[in-house]
């Protein structure tokens, strides 16, 4: 079977908080909003120069091949990278170098630099993959390792253990989560990427409030499991000068390392987290009193 090759990069610069200041509706969903990101058979990445993250999503229907492009200006997409995946669809498989991966839904995959031939395809085509990628700039080899929220652990594959299973909130406060870490040191280890999926419990609406920000590095979300008519209204910004964007379902939103970057839907729902930057200190957090949010 032929492997499609087509690839969509687009590029984004990095913003200023005083010019963020004076942003528009329009101009803020311009900058910090990703939408799009599951068309059926196409790959879809936006280049962030904050941090040089990676984001994107492959719906493939036939085998689809994750390629460099001009924007990379490198032999293959992991010439200089580390790369993240999370699969939020159906049943699918990721093959690195002529190794295959079966991921079910909720699973994840990092994929070392150094990685030359990575395809994407879908075992179901009425039921596709839908695979979330980050990545970023790498400096170091490390193994390639399927994540497996259940199972039994293998020399490449990784099963989610207890003690990445981080329980937060209480219903009361209407924020009761769960954090499933899957790259992190410790568990699967990157050069400067983190992953994760947060699943809010039925009642709870709210995630990281009380906020935080980390200037140290920077975080990508993305939000899924919602019905058509569900929003998440995603705050972010300096703390004394906070913006909101109206989100729907997988949609993500780019969050600089001065924002905060804190949510509230309509209902509960599921996200994904992912970051980069100066360190891997997961704690590494700058909490803000809900005193002094404006």
């Amino acid at each position: 079977m032929p492997i499609k090759k087509e690839i969509t990069m687009e590029i984004r610069t990095a913003a200023s908080p005083k010019d963020f200041k004076h942003y528009t509706t329009e101009r803020l969903r311009e900058e910090f909003l990703v939408q799009g990101l599951f068309v059926p058979g196409k790959t879809k990445l936006v280049y962030s120069h904050i941090d040089r993250i990676i984001t994107g999503g492959v719906m493939p229907l036939t085998p689809i091949k994750l390629t460099a492009g001009e924007e990379l200006r490198a032999e293959y997409f992991c010439d200089r990278r580390e790369l993240g995946v999370i699969n939020i669809g159906g049943k699918g498989l990721i093959t690195v170098d002529g190794k295959d991966y079966t991921l079910e839904a909720k699973d994840g995959m990092y994929i070392g630099m150094g990685s030359k031939e990575i395809t994407f395809d879908s075992l179901d085509e009425s039921n596709p993959a839908k695979f979330y990628l980050n990545s970023a700039p790498a400096h170091f080899i490390y193994p390639t390792v399927l994540i497996k929220r259940e199972g039994e652990a293998k020399e490449d594959i990784v099963i989610i253990q207890d003690v990445n299973k981080v329980e937060l909130g209480t219903l009361e406060e209407s924020n009761h989560r769960v954090i499933n870490k899957y790259i992190l040191p410790g568990q699967v280890e990157s050069c400067q990427l983190e992953m994760g999926i947060t699943e809010l419990k039925p009642g709870s609406v709210w995630n990281t409030m009380p906020c935080h920000t980390h200037d140290r590095r920077m975080e990508v979300y993305l939000y899924f499991n919602m019905p058509e008519n569900a929003v998440v209204m995603h705050y972010m910004g300096e703390p004394t000068e906070t913006r909101h964007l109206v989100m729907r379902n997988e949609e993500a939103v780019i969050s600089p390392s001065w924002s905060i970057h804190s949510g509230s839907g309509s209902q509960a729902y599921t996200f994904i987290w992912g970051m980069v930057g100066e360190n891997q200190d997961f704690g590494d957090m700058d909490h803000v009193k809900m005193t002094d949010l404006r």
